[in-house]
């Protein structure tokens, strides 16, 4: 190997965002035994001085807490410990991320192969106009929203209405699960590439390509779940705070 080849095989590090640095601190904080089961979070104000970011990064990285399954917030009282870790199934809104992957493999799949074999010209013209807009925001927010309203697409492309209800019905888990992602995990650009393999199966008619391109993205979002989970206890470890990333 020479030295361009070992060059182009060192992966380029990932920048750590300002909520993820803040996830880490406290994720640290309460694993660490700072904040014990059962203790209350300082308020946002405090936390927002002490580690010097706004208000919106800190609520995200708390979202984010609550998600792993580490806090708990309650209405007019405040965030709570509810466990020192490690938190191996997050949960995403009203359910866990692996009550979440089943239900999608065993839907979401079958219905691509069905999407290519039924899907009419108007489907693929607005799956095409959706992945155009999704590849040119810069908004995490409004792609997130999009990235939804792509899965209901495609079960709508299946032409059976009982397949969209389903994705509606978990739509909101679907959205909490693509912000995890993509804040924890810097999967928009890869959920783009894949999310165009299975509108290019479509748009080929194909029900086997469909089928493959549907199982390669689940499989890469259950493998980032489970590197987030697994990886950012480690990752807190070496992420200064104080004077560190602001927002």
């Amino acid at each position: 190997m020479n030295l361009s080849d070992s060059q182009t095989a060192v992966p380029v590090p990932r920048r750590v965002s300002a909520m993820e640095a803040v996830l880490g601190h406290l994720r640290a904080a309460i694993e660490g035994g700072e904040y014990a089961v059962g203790d209350k979070l300082p308020s946002e104000a405090e936390l927002c001085r002490r580690l010097e970011v706004s208000r919106p990064v800190l609520r995200e990285a708390l979202r984010a807490l609550q998600t792993m399954g580490l806090t708990v917030s309650r209405t007019g009282r405040g965030t709570f410990v509810v466990s020192n870790g490690p938190v191996e199934d997050p949960t995403f809104g009203d359910y866990t991320a692996s009550d979440l992957m089943e239900v999608r493999r065993h839907v979401e799949i079958p219905v691509a192969g069905y999407a290519a074999v039924r899907r009419t010209p108007e489907d693929l013209d607005h799956l095409a106009r959706l992945l155009d807009r999704m590849e040119r925001e810069s908004d995490t927010i409004a792609w997130v929203a999009m990235d939804t309203l792509f899965h209901l697409a495609v079960a709508q492309a299946a032409q059976n209405p009982v397949f969209r209800r389903v994705i509606e019905e978990i739509r909101d888990a679907l959205a909490r699960q693509s912000a995890f992602l993509n804040e924890l995990g810097g999967r928009r650009e890869q959920s783009d590439r894949e999310h165009r393999a299975i509108v290019e199966a479509l748009v080929d008619g194909s029900e086997h390509d469909a089928i493959e391109a549907m199982t390669h993205h689940l499989d890469r979002v259950g493998t980032t779940l489970t590197a987030i989970v697994r990886s950012e206890r480690a990752a807190s470890a070496d992420t200064p705070m104080k004077g560190g990333p602001q927002a």
